[in-house]
């Protein structure tokens, strides 16, 4: 399949990172965009279940049922559930759906945006609830969270779950059985519209609690670029992965501690390597 061919959804489509990757994209096949905003083909508030939906069934009647590459970029940084319902269930429940239509591509490719945020400490409680699937637990979680003035660590939490979803569900057989290559990438501090607007007040804050080595802010075409990699039909080999496109962030502050986790075999498997090394 030539790239011209190709067929691309990208979701937060309307604004920053998410505008800039659909218009790199269009470069180089049909992109259908996903947002709240006037200029997208689909507008749908992916934070409730009624917005999931509408989106995802003029996804389907859009697509003609088959779809190449899938980058969920929609996401919010605000100390609320809105953030938790958008950022992570919205993200979740669209990446699900879309799973089939994804199947029928001979190079599908999935690319959900983190942030180099996750290098902080968010809640575990909340990541754990997260993962379990709970929204109303969640977002219960989430609101106490900002009672006690810990709102911030809703919107890390979230991006940390979305980092442990493609971790774990990139090599199962619904994603790497179909051939579907799973990754995410967690962008530093970049300069879109909204970052520069913010800038004159809070430039020195970012770049406190994100110092990027290479400078900040840093470039969306780099980013951009990396994405629009991952989701090609080149990209066939890379999956599972969190990249981080940060500057140097990740980098600078863990270093090169020592490797923790090796890779480690079941007494079934050891008899299984054994078996298969005497043939």
């Amino acid at each position: 399949m030539s790239e011209e061919s190709r067929v691309y959804v990208v979701t937060g489509a309307d604004s920053g990172l998410g505008f800039a990757l659909a218009q790199e994209l269009k470069k180089k096949g049909t992109v259908i965009t996903g947002g709240i905003g006037d200029i997208v083909d689909v507008r749908a508030d992916l934070s409730t279940i009624e917005g999931r939906r509408q989106f995802i069934n003029e996804i389907r009647k859009r697509s003609g049922g088959h779809i190449d590459g899938l980058a969920l970029v929609a996401g919010i940084d605000s100390a609320s559930a809105l953030t938790l319902r958008l950022n992570y269930f919205g993200t979740i429940e669209i990446l699900k759906e879309l799973r089939s239509l994804l199947a029928s591509s001979n190079s599908p490719s999935v690319v959900i945006v983190t942030s180099s945020s996750t290098l902080n400490k968010g809640s575990a409680a909340l990541v754990k609830a997260c993962l379990s699937g709970n929204e109303e637990k969640a977002v219960k979680l989430s609101n106490q969270l900002v009672r006690y003035g810990l709102g911030s660590k809703i919107y890390r939490s979230t991006k940390a779950a979305l980092n442990s979803i493609v971790r774990t569900w990139s090599v199962n057989p619904d994603w790497a059985g179909s051939g579907i290559v799973l990754n995410a990438v967690a962008p530093g501090v970049i300069d879109t519209e909204a970052v520069l607007k913010q800038w004159p007040v809070h430039g020195e804050i970012f770049k406190a609690s994100l110092p990027q080595p290479l400078g900040s802010p840093g470039p969306v075409a780099s980013v951009v670029g990396l994405i629009a990699f991952l989701l090609s039909s080149e990209n066939r080999f890379t999956t599972g992965q969190v990249i981080y496109a940060d500057g140097g962030t990740d980098a600078l502050r863990r270093s090169d501690k020592p490797q923790r986790i090796y890779l480690k075999y079941t007494l079934k498997e050891m008899i299984r390597l054994v078996r298969i090394a005497k043939k």
